[in-house]
């Protein structure tokens, strides 16, 4: 890497770093991240690609490290297309230079450097305290191997949730108990569930957007860095998801709709939508993690204003995409995520540790002799020895015990707000 080419990027890169756009707001990761600030781990931001990983970093900045400078690199460049493992000498050099010695190390997009985990831990085990940002899941696993076992704390950024949604709508989350509150919550909620939360996208409207990001993370999170060279079934396997989320995920019918050599393909193609945060999987709970692998799984996927995108969509879809929604949310949440399935089905079921401490069922609306979604987590609630359970829905609201079950009947909109 060219030496005088890397100061002028990291000059201009320090210049923008200071720059944080009008209408940004505080995301709530942040709460979680002030209590790792005085601590020695490295803190690696996941997510998918345009979540808004680079502005939270700033916020990192502005908020814990205003009084102090730091050293910021972004590895999204394109005039990095050279830059290698032995380059990163060259980068701390330049620092330097620029600077001064500083101790505390912001880094965008570390994964496109292969052997990145190296230079990582020689920089926490000098003692200097460091973040990363990386649009890959499997970031934190394969590739950093042993390196940096029990030297890093994970943590995942997803789009606008519905409270930063209304927090940016300058809209409050609370006081729903007044009528025109809860007009203008509601409301909002509506816009959130046909839009989604990708920042840029809720601030532009801007469909164009939403369109060159799902080609951005399919080219660049899939297929250049799995090194597939047969784009045309991915891209098919991809849209199809995206237009049946929500639903059990079927390997053997993928396979045979879209011509693919193998289940293997599929597999992995499926794996590569997850590391890239573009779907989610659940899986049947079992106790036995054996008989869990051998279930059928369901997938979701990362936003709805994508489903809105780049898929069909039809009024009939409101259920699922209601579900779909509830799914980002508890993943957002850090939840461990399950469905049930035995004579009747519950939507999700929540695991902390080896115990189910929670049951979810989601639906449009339910009537007071609807029996299949009652039944659904009734069973659910029995089958795991739990005392209450949830119902989420469009508008209702109510409580009812059915067999000693408490059943709380609760508005989707108002969960979110917890």
């Amino acid at each position: 890497m060219n030496r005088k080419g890397l100061e002028e990027i990291v000059l201009e890169q320090r210049v923008q770093f200071d720059i944080i756009k009008e209408g940004t707001i505080e995301r709530d990761i942040l709460f979680e991240i002030k209590e790792l600030v005085e601590t020695p781990f490295i803190t690696i931001i996941s997510g998918v690609r345009r979540s808004g990983k680079s502005t939270l970093l700033k916020l990192i900045k502005r908020a814990f490290y205003k009084d102090d400078d730091v050293h910021y690199f972004s590895f999204e460049d394109e005039r990095l297309f050279d830059f290698a493992i032995n380059d990163f000498n060259i980068l701390l050099e330049t620092f330097l230079k620029i600077n001064g010695e500083k101790n505390i190390f912001f880094f965008d997009e570390i994964q496109n450097i292969r052997g990145w985990e190296v230079f990582i831990r020689r920089m926490h085990d000098r003692g200097s305290k460091v973040y990363i940002t990386g649009s890959n899941s499997s970031m934190l696993s394969r590739e950093m191997g042993t390196r940096l076992t029990g030297r890093f704390v994970k943590i995942e950024l997803f789009p606008f949730s519905f409270k930063e949604y209304l927090r940016f709508r300058d809209l409050p989350s609370e006081g729903f108990e007044r009528t025109e509150i809860r007009a203008k919550i509601k409301g909002a909620f509506d816009e959130y569930l046909e839009i989604g939360g990708f920042p840029e996208f809720v601030q532009t409207r801007e469909k164009r957007f939403l369109r060159d990001l799902f080609d951005s993370i399919v080219y660049r999170d899939i297929i250049a860095r799995y090194n597939i060279i047969d784009e045309r079934p991915l891209k098919e396997m991809i849209m199809y998801i995206f237009s049946n989320y929500s639903n059990d995920l079927n390997i053997s019918r993928l396979k045979r709709d879209l011509g693919l050599g193998s289940l293997n393909t599929v597999k992995s193609y499926v794996q590569f939508m997850v590391n890239s945060y573009l779907a989610f999987i659940t899986f049947s709970y079992d106790p036995s993690v054996r008989k869990q692998l051998h279930t059928k799984k369901r997938i979701y996927v990362i936003d709805q204003g994508l489903i809105d995108t780049i898929s069909f969509r039809f009024s009939q879809d409101q259920g699922r995409l209601l579900e779909n929604l509830v799914l980002v949310e508890l993943k957002r949440r850090g939840n461990e995520v399950y469905y049930f399935r035995d004579r009747y089905e519950c939507d999700f079921l929540i695991r902390e540790g080896y115990e189910v401490t929670s049951a979810i069922q989601v639906t449009t609306s339910i009537g007071q002799d609807d029996k299949r979604e009652r039944m659904g987590l009734l069973e659910a609630l029995k089958r795991n020895e739990l005392d209450q359970g949830t119902i989420l829905t469009e508008e209702q609201e109510w409580e009812e015990t059915i067999e000693g079950k408490l059943i709380k009947v609760e508005p989707i909109w108002k969960w979110l707000l917890h």
